[in-house]
């Protein structure tokens, strides 16, 4: 069943992160991982949540999107993305 991984980014540091998304492109593809929305244009239709940039991948399954969330080679990546932004992640099944 396939999972969806959605983050919530507020960039604060823009070059920093640049470099974060150039490697990490890599990886997620690497770990079975397809990009669906990179920052794009969004709108909230209901209640107060106040998005910074979405980010959205789909993954074949929840322990595929849990792999590259833990993974070793993705830990300096995670380290520089928190260095230079904050968010919010989760991850969904899909059906």
């Amino acid at each position: 069943m396939p999972a969806y991984l959605i983050y919530d980014v507020d960039i604060h540091d823009p070059e920093p992160y640049g470099q974060f998304m150039a490697q990490v492109k890599p990886l997620v593809e690497k770990m079975g991982g397809t990009y669906l929305a990179r920052g794009g244009t969004h709108e909230v239709l209901e209640g107060d949540w106040s998005p910074s940039r979405i980010v959205l991948f789909e993954f074949p399954d929840m322990d595929s999107a849990r792999a590259l969330f833990n993974s070793p080679d993705y830990a300096p990546l995670k380290a520089l993305r928190q260095s230079c932004s904050t968010g919010n992640a989760v991850i969904v099944e899909g059906l």
